[in-house]
């Protein structure tokens, strides 16, 4: 027997087939637009370098460090002071910037620093700047970069080590530090707290698109194509592994891209021992533009506290009179060993 289709049913049945069409056609613009959005967001355009310390009436030195992944060159600048060094400070740039993160500036920080007897050290993460690689990750690798250049610095260099980072480089900078206990003490300007918690609640400033779909798609879809662990890139899970050392946290109120609550929280697990500078009026990473003396002072502040301080399981856990008459004590030892003299050292301590 024939069944006869009626009209009804066969228009039911393509405006059924429309609509699947439709919105399987509307997924695969989604994931396809997540995809592209993704990869733009982990291959910025590279900021190109347009000036360098001498323009600021600064000596310095090219520099080629190793990320801690044994392979990624990075290139950057070690700029002196012009007498003994009381500390090296490592600069980490921002998201999208480079060694001289023009948007802060960089090298007017940096000149001051340098004036103050620090030694600087300026770099570009991977896929920035002129250094290799050619995925940003957001402090996921950048963390083994800035672990590479602090290896650099413990090998070549004498003094206590401090990090500064702005943005990325100060989330990366938390992470570093927890991994390095020979980092004295880190400046946290406006750092992420946690990054996948971050995305979540913030990647339309980024990406520009609507929160729904395309930030679930774009955090499920990204990391598992590039092989990324978006958890790696937690200061708020390294802070505890970071003090007693010490972190000034530098925030504006009115920051438009990353709120001052993430630096509320980080300080907020380790109050005793981290402390807070809340500035006002100023946008992401602008608050040295904004309160220039102040800023430096507060930065000028934390770093001669971390010279009178000595903490306990890295490389400096000594003061620096330790250290210095420890030096004294080898020569004096290499003197006696040549002239045939006996010498028995049976203890000394120092208190810093």
């Amino acid at each position: 027997m024939e069944v006869v289709r009626t009209p009804r049913r066969a228009k039911r049945r393509i405006w059924i087939s429309a609509a699947i069409g439709v919105v399987i056609f509307g997924l695969l613009v989604c994931v396809g637009l997540s995809v592209y959005v993704g990869w733009q967001l982990t291959h910025k355009p590279r900021a190109p370098i347009t000036v360098t310390p001498k323009d600021y009436g600064m000596a310095y030195e090219n520099a080629t460090f190793t990320s801690k992944d044994g392979k990624t060159a990075l290139k950057g600048w070690i700029i002196p002071p012009t007498g003994a060094a009381k500390m090296t400070v490592i600069f980490a740039h921002g998201y999208g910037n480079n060694r001289v993160q023009e948007n802060v500036p960089f090298l007017p920080i940096a000149k001051r620093l340098v004036a103050e007897g620090y030694r600087v050290i300026l770099f570009d993460f991977r896929a920035s700047g002129e250094s290799e690689g050619d995925m940003i990750t957001i402090g996921v690798k950048e963390k083994d970069d800035l672990l590479g250049v602090i290896d650099y610095a413990k090998k070549h260099f004498r003094e206590p080590i401090a990090l500064y980072g702005v943005s990325m480089g100060a989330a990366t900078s938390i992470l570093a530090a927890a991994e390095d206990s020979d980092v004295r003490g880190v400046i946290a300007d406006s750092p992420f707290s946690d990054l996948e918690s971050y995305l979540r609640a913030n990647m339309p400033v980024w990406t520009h698109l609507p929160n729904v779909p395309f930030t679930y798609l774009i955090l499920a879809i990204v990391p598992a194509l590039a092989d990324l662990d978006l958890g790696v890139s937690s200061p708020i899970h390294a802070v505890d592994r970071v003090a007693p050392r010490p972190i000034l946290f530098i925030h504006s109120k009115d920051d438009r891209s990353i709120p001052y609550k993430e630096s509320v929280k980080l300080y907020n697990t380790h109050p005793d021992v981290f402390q807070l500078w809340l500035t006002e009026k100023a946008d992401h990473v602008k608050s040295f533009s904004l309160y220039g003396d102040e800023y430096i002072e507060r930065v000028l502040t934390f770093l001669r506290s971390l010279e009178k301080t000595s903490f306990s399981g890295g490389r400096h856990s000594y003061s620096a009179t330790f250290l210095i008459i420890m030096e004294k004590m080898k020569m004096a030892l290499a003197s006696m060993n040549e002239s045939g003299s006996e010498c028995h050292v049976w203890s000394v301590y120092v208190d810093s």
